[in-house]
């Protein structure tokens, strides 16, 4: 177990997300119409259904879109047939990147993610190019405040998690893919509902991005993260603390 960690810098994530609310809520309803989709329409048997009801609510989706989510998603109501698709490439530095999106075009998509890796400077490559860069674990997430260091710590080795991580931006849990769900479960006991609990990529090393690349390269994740189908964008970059401060002045 991991005492401490700046995580932070392991994954980019845009701020302003007041500015983009009708993008977010649209991007979990596409996730729990999936995850209905997947399984049983009921949360409690269905862990991916559960995490994303979760995420949900942490973002304050309304209780009637996530309802009307999981409606669509069981066939209680026409929903489109969305897929899952990875997409993995490079960008400045050859700095590994893993896009994931929800379709309902596989064509479009790709071309869409194609274009734009290559209009900004990146390459889009086959699948399992870059995945091999990253681990595929379960994370859980809660806040500073609900816990100190050392009882999130107690706590999470007692539901079986397999590391944890501690900073200004809060608690962060890992665990196995098949255990997510029974260690989130655990710790919702003792800390109430976690700000998430979902399937990650975890970095196993990360790579600095050079300065005259930065710009390049923060465009080149912007404009994958502004396309509709596109859920998530990830990168083992690694930021400098002066890339940072510009990032969130900018």
């Amino acid at each position: 177990m991991a005492g401490h960690s700046k995580f932070k810098n392991i994954m980019h994530r845009k701020g302003a997300q007041d500015k983009k609310r009708a993008k977010i809520f649209t991007r979990l309803a596409k996730e729990i119409i999936v995850a209905a989709k997947s399984g049983l329409p009921d949360p409690a048997a269905n862990p991916r259904l559960r995490a994303a009801i979760n995420a949900a609510k942490a973002e304050n989706l309304p209780k009637d879109k996530i309802e009307a989510a999981i409606k669509r998603g069981s066939g209680a109501t026409d929903t489109e047939n969305y897929e899952d698709i990875r997409y993995e490439g490079y960008g400045a530095n050859g700095i590994a990147v893993i896009v994931e999106a929800l379709t309902d075009n596989r064509n479009r998509t790709a071309s869409d993610v194609r274009s734009t890796f290559t209009k900004y400077g990146g390459n889009l490559g086959e699948t399992g190019s870059v995945n091999f860069m990253f681990d595929r674990l379960g994370e859980v997430r809660y806040p500073a405040h609900i816990a100190n260091e050392e009882d999130m710590l107690e706590a999470a080795i007692d539901a079986g998690a397999d590391d944890a991580a501690f900073d200004e931006d809060g608690h962060r849990i890992l665990t196995s893919i098949e255990s997510l769900m029974d260690v989130s479960d655990a710790l919702e006991q003792r800390f109430g509902a976690p700000i998430s609990a979902r399937f990650i990529w975890q970095p196993k090393t990360l790579t600095a991005v050079d300065d005259e690349k930065v710009d390049q390269f923060l465009k080149l994740l912007d404009m994958l993260d502004d396309l509709d189908d596109v859920q998530e964008v990830i990168t083992n970059a690694e930021w400098s603390e002066a890339q940072l401060q510009r990032m969130e002045a900018a």
